[in-house]
């Protein structure tokens, strides 16, 4: 068990300590599954921290019959906030973490992080643009900012898994205006990290993106916008060799729109 950055100053702690952190109290935010979310105060300043007592077999082989990797426990978030703090992608403040046992369907872990005060989440901040259009230079600057976080993650073989605007957090310590953006990504435990891209996880994430946008107001342009700044090139060099590609983002977001769906 190891305990890094740590609020506890400590670069290894002991099972009673271990103990302590897992009983840790606060305003519980999620609980599912063997794993919970608690927001707590320590000293003057509030954290949270992500707690997982094991998945269980039945999980872990439902996700292998799925030829799925199941999530263990707070590790894959302790290295996604690492890997996007190398990638320059701004995102949470790790504090903590520790991890103990040797049975996969049992391990307990914990990864604290400072709190993002002062933030509100793009779902919520775009809420109301089809009645209140926001600034055209605001709407512009954010597309363009999503679209470079984006970029970055999938040409580094980072993928989200649950890449919708609601995990994306707004930085409102001053009015966001389009030279003043600064845009944090959250809900990292599913992060899958590898070496190089891999296109159906790349069209997931889109997909997730363009489905939680799609009643915000956006225009066939602003959708335009937003790839080319993905691509990195003009509409002409894009299409139509990435025709199929974002014809397979749109199916699986309108696929999304079809189906009850919890953020």
């Amino acid at each position: 068990m190891i305990i890094v950055d740590t609020l506890f100053q400590a670069a290894s702690i002991d099972d009673a300590h271990f103990d302590r952190i897992m009983a840790t109290q606060g305003e519980i935010f999620r609980s599912v599954n063997g794993r919970k979310t608690l927001r707590f105060l320590h000293g003057e300043k509030y954290y949270f921290i992500k707690i997982h007592n094991g998945v269980g077999w039945a999980e872990i082989i439902k996700n292998l019959l799925q030829l799925r990797l199941p999530i263990l426990g707070a590790k894959n978030e302790w290295l996604a906030i690492q890997r996007l703090s190398e990638l320059q992608v701004d995102t949470l403040r790790l504090v903590g973490y520790g991890m103990r046992g040797w049975n996969p369907a049992r391990l307990q872990s914990f990864v604290i992080t400072e709190e993002l005060s002062e933030t509100i989440s793009l779902e919520d901040f775009c809420r109301n643009w089809r009645t209140t259009p926001p600034h055209i230079f605001l709407k512009r600057a954010l597309i363009k900012k999503i679209a470079l976080i984006t970029r970055r993650l999938h040409e580094n073989g980072v993928n989200h898994r649950d890449f919708y605007l609601c995990h994306f957090l707004l930085d409102i310590s001053k009015p966001p205006s389009a030279e003043n953006l600064r845009i944090s990504l959250i809900d990292l435990h599913r992060v899958q990290l590898r070496t190089n891209p891999v296109e159906r996880w790349i069209v997931k994430d889109l997909a997730g993106l363009f489905f939680s946008a799609m009643h915000i107001g956006l225009t066939h342009r602003d959708l335009l916008r937003f790839i080319k700044v993905y691509h990195g090139a003009s509409l002409r060099q894009i299409f139509p060799a990435k025709h199929p590609f974002w014809h397979a983002v749109q199916s699986r977001a309108l696929r999304l729109s079809r189906k009850p769906h919890k953020f």
